[in-house]
């Protein structure tokens, strides 16, 4: 086992904990039973989600047992958001869900050895539950002047939205997860993000109530900020997500070779899993010889295979490559290449002309005139090959994938022009 305290705090990890001694004393007396749950509200997990699950990795890897709770439950309540009310899914997709989310998580997590990981689901011990067993039972430990403090519940008290008594008894749900988890497992932490403390410890809570003796824990991951004020895990497309149907493996590639270069020293530390002296001179590079892109190009590798897979990554760096003029285009595979083209802009015909009507229309240039003189200075491409005449026209030989053209002006600016049946 490591210091995994000192390990995470390196990381930037620990924003909030019930007693941060203690718990460290109990890793060390450990091993220790953990969990974090995730909540179906959403056919995939993203980016935000995935810090939490490599957090439970690393605590893993320091010798601890997690248990990842996929919320079959909460999932058909969800958590307050901070301005309205969720809009409740059927059990039918959340049930859907939550095998999704399941598949997300598991090929993090470590299954074999004696701190093998444990999947559960908080339906398991609630459909059963009639109302008035709830109440007595569970309801009877929860004081309504603690619970309109929570920070998430009192956000919306004071909203004009108001809060419905199923949200408002979300936090109730969330501690019965894990005083359940405690007699079940022996499971003493629960991990999750600053956001979520007041649900956390509402579980601290009832156990010290329903169990006097038991010493128990809340870990509160800090909320990851972007120097440029923008929302974590957002691109202009939207969400970056675990599914690939949702954010293609090139997207989600692309999302970290994005990174700005006061953000990626931070990024690495939350999400890299090398050593402290690699990360340390991936920073110092990034310092020194920020055009390098050093530590964006690692990082967007390492996280692409770790939830991708390695062929998927070799594919997405192969395409990045060749869509700039340092590899061969026409042996990338058509899923790939749709899926690198879908994030640049693009447009649909019916029928092929003139390259200067493309670039023109696509966006690349302002004007057809424009587009001529791109070509005259030598900086048209389609396909990576240079246009040499002003009059050059496209034709269904240079498609790719029989369908696709790559244009690009310059070295970095690109567009694609896909060809559809009229």
């Amino acid at each position: 086992m490591t210091d995994i305290v000192d390990e995470l705090k390196w990381r930037g990890l620990i924003a909030l904990s019930t007693d941060e001694d203690a718990l460290r004393k109990a890793f060390a007396d450990g091993p220790v039973t953990f969990y974090c749950g995730f909540d179906p509200t959403a056919p995939s997990l993203h980016l935000g989600n995935l810090v939490q699950i490599l957090t439970m990795r690393r605590i893993q890897q320091a010798g601890h047992r997690p248990l990842g709770l996929v919320g079959g439950a909460t999932g058909l309540i969800g958590d307050p958001k901070p301005t309205a009310e969720r809009t409740l899914n059927a059990p039918e997709t959340v049930a859907e869900w939550v095998e999704r989310l399941r598949g997300q998580i598991a090929p993090l997590l470590d299954f074999d050895g004696p701190n093998a990981a444990v999947m559960v689901n908080n339906l398991d011990w609630t459909q059963g539950l009639s109302a008035i067993e709830f109440l007595r039972d569970i309801g009877k430990h929860f004081r309504v002047n603690k619970m309109i403090a929570k920070e998430a519940v009192s956000r919306r008290l004071n909203s004009d939205a108001g809060i419905s008594y199923t949200e408002f008894s979300y936090q109730i749900l969330q501690g019965m997860d894990f005083l359940e988890l405690y007699r079940r497992y022996g499971c003493t932490l629960q991990t999750g993000g600053s956001d979520q403390w007041g649900n956390l410890t509402s579980g601290t809570d009832l156990i010290h109530r329903v169990e006097p003796d038991a010493v128990v824990h809340a870990l509160g991951t800090p909320l990851i900020t972007k120097a440029d004020g923008t929302k974590f895990g957002k691109t202009e497309s939207g969400t970056v997500w675990l599914d690939p149907e949702m954010t293609t493996p090139y997207a989600f590639y692309q999302f970290w070779i994005n990174a700005d270069d006061r953000d990626v020293a931070k990024f690495l530390r939350i999400f890299s899993f090398r050593s402290h002296e690699e990360i340390e001179e991936l920073e110092r590079l990034t310092e020194e010889r920020p055009q390098a892109r050093a530590a964006q190009r690692a990082l967007a590798e390492e996280l692409t295979t770790l939830v991708h897979g390695a062929e998927q990554t070799a594919a997405v760096i192969a395409a990045s490559k060749a869509l700039f003029g340092q590899g061969e285009l026409a042996e990338l595979d058509g899923r790939t290449l749709a899926s690198a083209l879908s994030e640049v802009p693009h447009i649909q015909v019916t029928e092929l002309g003139s390259v200067v009507d493309l670039f023109a229309e696509v966006g690349l240039v302002a004007s057809k005139s424009a587009a001529r003189r791109t070509v005259k200075e030598g900086g048209a491409y389609v396909n990576n090959v240079k246009v040499t005449a002003e009059d050059a026209v496209a034709s269904a030989e240079d498609l790719l994938d029989g369908r696709w053209l790559v244009l690009r002006r310059g070295k970095r600016n690109l567009a694609a022009v896909e060809v559809v049946a009229g």
